[in-house]
């Protein structure tokens, strides 16, 4: 829509101004790391953050949420929705597509309702990363560097200034009546320009195949001897894809109380690289074996999101190799994967076609 300067000196009193209409969540420290949270001051806040323990997707998609409530005795079910206007403050560019994914998964086919009354009161700012987050980090090899769409303002860093694109009309709304604001001189683009161009040769490109290329590479190698290698090394403890901000798997567990009468349905997060995750009706696990559960992982990641919603699963914040105790992470596996790559026949490529 427009480009608007906020300068630096004025954050803290635009913060201040937002805290009193909204709840605001943004980054902040925590021991030695940071999350997101509910802040209460602008000083909790903290934009050039290298990234979180958990994703922002906790305020769309709560690792614990009620769905409705039911009573047999009046025969009533009532659904449970969570409508609070929150301002999400200080998203990253790869967890910014990580909910433009989710916004697609909840929305295709079957309609979450419970998602959307998040979605629908939360208004997005997201920050430009000038540098990489951490030594895990491959959010240029993903495509997931920059952003055009998604948020409704999105902050740069130019020194003493944010320049502020402003994406939706609720982004405006936020900097209504902030006399510190105002429209973007050319020579401000010509800065947001040097700030941006600045910023790519200090991304490095990690991956040994292309992004677009990653359906296909796997594609080709379902029988990998490399499954067997990661499951024999993981732990099945689930650590990556409960910090994994595209990851949107749930159980659904139902609380009666001791009457009988009335009750609460709940969903909490689940994974698949779970022991338990695949089992069905009978006791049968159709991915029994660590090695069949990290190939389905990373298949979800790689090709199974793209077929079916046209979005990479994986946006390349690291944070699954970062928290992972044996060092299995998506860099080492997608490149280990293209090293092995066996030429594909003309039958074989036929059949994926």
């Amino acid at each position: 829509m427009s480009f608007k300067i906020l300068p630096k000196a004025a954050l803290s009193e635009w913060i201040a101004r937002l805290l009193t209409t909204h709840r605001v969540v943004g980054p902040r420290p925590f021991h030695d790391r940071f999350i997101f949270d509910e802040i209460t001051s602008p000083e909790d806040v903290h934009l050039a953050y290298p990234t979180t323990l958990l994703p922002p997707k906790k305020y769309l998609l709560p690792q614990r949420e009620e769905l409705l409530r039911f009573d047999l005795k009046t025969g009533t079910l009532e659904p449970v929705l969570d409508a609070q206007p929150t301002i999400l403050l200080g998203v990253h560019t790869c967890d910014l597509h990580a909910i433009q994914l989710l916004d697609r998964v909840f929305n295709n086919t079957y309609v979450d309702q419970h998602y959307n009354a998040r979605r629908e009161a939360l208004t997005i700012v997201s920050v430009e990363c000038l540098s990489p987050c951490t030594e895990f980090s491959f959010c240029k090899s993903m495509g997931t560097l920059s952003v055009t769409e998604g948020y409704d303002l999105h902050l740069t860093d130019m020194g003493e200034d944010y320049a502020v694109d402003v994406g939706t009309e609720k982004g405006a709304a936020l900097l209504e009546g902030v006399e510190a604001v105002r429209d973007a001189t050319s020579a401000d683009y010509e800065r947001l320009n040097r700030t941006l161009s600045e910023k790519w040769p200090r991304f490095p490109y990690r991956l040994e195949a292309d992004v677009s290329d990653l359906a296909s590479l796997l594609s080709v190698s379902y029988d990998s001897d490399l499954w067997e290698e990661l499951g024999q090394r993981c732990l099945g403890c689930g650590s990556c894809t409960m910090v994994c901000p595209t990851c949107y798997c749930f159980n659904v567990v139902d609380e009666v109380d001791f009457t009988l009468n009335a009750g609460r349905r709940y969903r909490h997060w689940d994974g698949c690289p779970l022991q338990e995750f695949a089992v069905v009706a009978g006791g049968h696990n159709f991915r029994k074996t660590n090695a069949a559960r990290q190939r389905h992982r990373f298949f979800r990641k790689g090709k199974y999101q793209m077929d079916a919603h046209g979005l990479v699963g994986c946006v390349g914040c690291g944070r699954c190799g970062e928290v992972c105790l044996v060092h299995i992470n998506p860099v080492d596996t997608f490149n280990e994967l293209a090293r092995r790559r066996v030429p594909v026949s003309r039958r074989h490529q036929e059949a994926l076609t």
